[in-house]
């Protein structure tokens, strides 16, 4: 498995959503790694229906969720923000899609970890981010929009999520020494607005000074529809 995937997969166990909607779905790992019933659709912009699933239908999500959706409890959307050009399109299709007190689930890569940010300083481009010159075609599963967990939360805040959570991925934090040291900076930045804070903007900053958000490599965050 793929290192977010186990956390979506406790995500959705604890959450024991009864609809869930995979958008991107991919070959369909989501239905191979839920272990209690719930009735699966899928959307992707190329593919068939994966097994399991209840039914499939291709789309550009860059465009947004198709608009005659029913509503779900749970929407999935992993490694596809960082290929849309319109990730707030998206975002806002998602919360309409979403039952009352329904889940959003989204991972992506992350660009806040030390040596990606080094990386932008020495060339430009962050790592999985390169110049795509000459390359540029849609639907060729380009990624164009960097994220870090600040953006996100900025991003599901303001198309009307609540609770926006970041969670453990299972991975080296950091995965390279030098990193502790580059890293230092943004923690205690983020640890000294924590305690300046009151309420919700106190639990924003704890969860940007993470270690999963200052040195991991990839995001898994959900959020409840307001």
């Amino acid at each position: 498995m793929k290192d977010y995937q186990p956390a979506v997969a406790e995500l959705l166990k604890a959450k024991r959503p009864r609809t869930v909607l995979d958008a991107p779905c991919g070959a369909g790992w989501l239905a191979q790694n839920i272990a209690f019933p719930c009735e699966i659709d899928g959307i992707d912009l190329y593919g068939q229906r994966p097994a399991r699933y209840r039914s499939f239908r291709t789309a550009d999500l860059d465009q947004g969720l198709p608009p005659e959706l029913g509503h779900y409890d749970a929407i999935v959307c992993c490694e596809g923000l960082e290929h849309f050009g319109n990730p707030e399109i998206f975002l806002r299709s998602a919360h309409r899609a979403l039952a009352a007190e329904g889940t959003l689930i989204v991972t992506t890569p992350s660009v806040w970890y030390p040596e990606a940010r080094l990386q932008y300083f020495l060339r430009g481009f962050f790592p999985s981010f390169p110049s795509l010159a000459g390359r540029i075609e849609r639907g060729t599963h380009m990624h164009i929009t960097p994220w870090s967990f600040p953006q996100l939360f900025l991003y599901l805040t303001l198309t009307g999520f609540r609770q926006v959570r970041l969670h453990e991925v299972d991975e080296p934090k950091p995965k390279r020494l030098y990193e502790w040291l580059l890293g230092w900076p943004q923690t205690l930045y983020c640890t000294s607005r924590m305690r300046k804070a009151t309420g919700e903007e106190r639990e924003y900053w704890r969860q940007a000074g993470s270690r999963q958000s200052v040195y991991g490599r990839r995001l898994v965050v959900s959020a409840m529809r307001a």
